[in-house]
């Protein structure tokens, strides 16, 4: 059997040795440290293991002063490094900035070449009042760098200031530890960062025209000329000449992409990713991009297919670094848009995500694809084995229930649903919401407007309740002027939203005031050309005598959804037909 362990003197027997406490694997792995690491040699004596393992669980048990005493008393006894770092975890965890430097200082005396205690106490010099000592570090750790990582080690150092309370002190230290470098493209780059930090625009654009000086087709030269230059156009034409010059600069045209897109040329930024994946046909950054932008510009066709290539680029190259969901998603809705529902379930069970909220997204899109497939009992099998603790999540869940059976045309069994949901969970407007839908449906407008209410009252932002209480209250041609009001609020909300300039439009149509009503409505179609939008506008060019217009706005209307039933609702009400 195991030999009894020896009481330590004046102390109760220690408990069984516990090898996943932090500081005993420290002391206990002194002998598998390479020679590069010189380590003292610490026996693992009763006593020493102890007061180890008692500081450990006192620490576990809130105890943070204790523990920290006994670890920094025991690093300066054996002088051992990793005892003054675990010093300092623990004065980290507890938030104790003193304490944690004190240890800090202690590792680094303990391990002068360690770089990782260089960084930690790097990181705290720097949120302090005084730098000195920090720039001693700093001009050290520049000297002692081989000239080929010398310019790692001063991009190093500017993320380090950037944290520093004093930025043109910061910039001043610098400057110093920099100075014995000015021929580095490195140093003039940090510089000029530094000096954009800090506001100085003209001290910073030279800097960046130094580097670009020093090496003329540096890519991070360029981009950072552009960063510190404030005139848009003059980065523009500053970027094609770089480009025309240094055609196969991959970052640069990268940026550029980028930055046309943020100016929403998109057009133009299009040209580029495609200029880029010429390049690299299997680049998927590239790749994804495209296939936004092809999504933004509606082309669908070219969307799915740089899509299915970056799925597949990503499944043979393997590993955690990119994450394929969103494209799976998104290669799924295509599928589903063109009515190929079982494409759309094949591309959802590839997704294999570690995320919660995906994870429900894709169990309550599959729910739907069943439901769409014809395999409605199937579907809401699906949604009632969803298990979460998550209130909101079981609520997003119930609404899923309800818009199967309400597709499905059993508009009772979806209004029982949310029912029962809002009494489960009153307060999530979202639930609320569909809930006060379905309830108008049915006729019930009190409980309608109750519902809204609560929404407005629960999530005095949500721009869809104040919407449709006031588009209900307009439809049924009643507190009109209550009804502006609340359309007004949301559209004050969301102002380029169609619909709600829709409701807007109907609103002022049943006001009187048509020629304002014709005008907001053309807007919202310019924006959405949407069945019920082109109802609505139709309705108000017949009640101006135009009946030509009015009829071809319904035919577009019928084209894109022959059983809506806003057009069949106003074709009986103004007895015509098409």
């Amino acid at each position: 059997m195991p030999q009894k362990q020896a009481d330590a003197p004046g102390q109760p027997a220690p408990p069984a040795p516990a090898q996943d406490t932090p500081a005993v694997q420290a002391v206990a792995a002194a002998a598998a440290v390479q020679a590069t690491e010189p380590l003292p040699s610490v026996e693992l004596t009763s006593d020493l293991f102890y007061k180890l393992t008692k500081a450990e669980l006192d620490f576990k048990r809130g105890q943070w002063q204790s523990a920290y005493v006994t670890m920094m008393v025991l690093a300066q006894q054996t002088r051992d490094p990793r005892l003054a770092q675990r010093s300092a975890e623990m004065a980290l965890a507890a938030k104790q900035g003193g304490e944690a430097m004190a240890a800090i200082r202690l590792w680094r005396e303990l391990a002068p070449e360690s770089d990782e205690a260089a960084q930690y106490f790097l990181g705290f010099s720097v949120l302090g009042d005084d730098l000195s000592e920090a720039e001693q570090v700093f001009a050290q750790r520049l000297k002692a760098a081989p000239a080929n990582s010398r310019g790692l080690a001063m991009f190093q150092m500017q993320q380090f200031l950037l944290r520093a309370k004093d930025k043109a002190a910061a910039f001043a230290l610098m400057e110093r530890v920099l100075a014995p470098y000015g021929q580095s493209l490195e140093s003039h780059l940090v510089l000029a960062q530094g000096a954009h930090a800090n506001g100085d625009a003209e001290r910073a654009a030279r800097e960046a025209q130094q580097a670009m000086r020093i090496k003329p087709d540096s890519e991070l030269a360029l981009l950072t000329m552009a960063q510190v230059t404030p005139d848009a156009d003059a980065v523009t034409k500053m970027v094609n000449a770089f480009l025309a010059k240094y055609p196969n600069s991959r970052e640069v045209r990268s940026a550029y992409a980028r930055m046309l897109v943020e100016q929403k040329q998109y057009d133009r930024a299009r040209e580029q990713f495609q200029l880029l994946l010429k390049s690299q046909p299997d680049n998927p950054a590239t790749l994804y991009a495209l296939g936004i932008m092809s999504m933004q510009g509606n082309d669908v066709a070219a969307a799915e297919g740089y899509f299915k290539h970056f799925v597949e680029v990503v499944d043979k190259e393997g590993g955690d670094e990119r994450d394929p969901t969103k494209a799976l998603l998104i290669l799924s809705q295509i599928a589903e848009e063109r009515g190929d529902y079982a494409a759309a379930q094949a591309w959802l069970e590839q997704i294999d995500s570690g995320e919660p909220r995906l994870l429900l997204t894709v169990k309550l899109k599959r729910a739907q694809l069943a439901a769409r497939m014809g395999d409605l009992d199937g579907g809401r099998k699906q949604l009632a084995d969803i298990k979460s603790e998550d209130p909101a999540e079981l609520a997003q869940v119930a609404q899923t229930d309800a818009q199967l059976l309400r597709d499905a045309g059993r508009g009772n069994d979806a209004y029982a649903v949310l029912e029962d949901g809002v009494l489960r969970y009153p307060n999530s407007p979202d639930l609320l919401y569909d809930f006060a839908l379905a309830a108008e449906k049915l006729g019930k407008t009190e409980l309608m407007e109750t519902s809204l209410r609560k929404v407005m009252e629960i999530a005095p932002d949500n721009h869809h309740a104040y919407n449709a209480l006031g588009y209900s209250l307009a439809d049924r041609n009643q507190r009109l002027d209550e009804a502006y009001t609340l359309v007004e609020k949301a559209l004050q909300m969301a102002p380029n939203d169609p619909f709600i300039m829709d409701s807007m439009g109907w609103v002022q149509y049943r006001q009187g005031r048509l020629k304002e009503a014709e005008a907001t409505l053309r807007q919202a179609y310019t924006l959405r050309n949407d069945p019920e939008i082109a109802v609505h506008l139709g309705e108000v060019l017949w009640a101006q005598g135009d009946q030509g217009g009015a009829q071809k706005l319904w035919r577009e209307a019928r084209a894109k959804d022959p059983q809506n039933d806003a057009l069949k609702s106003t074709l009986a009400r103004l007895n015509t037909s098409l």
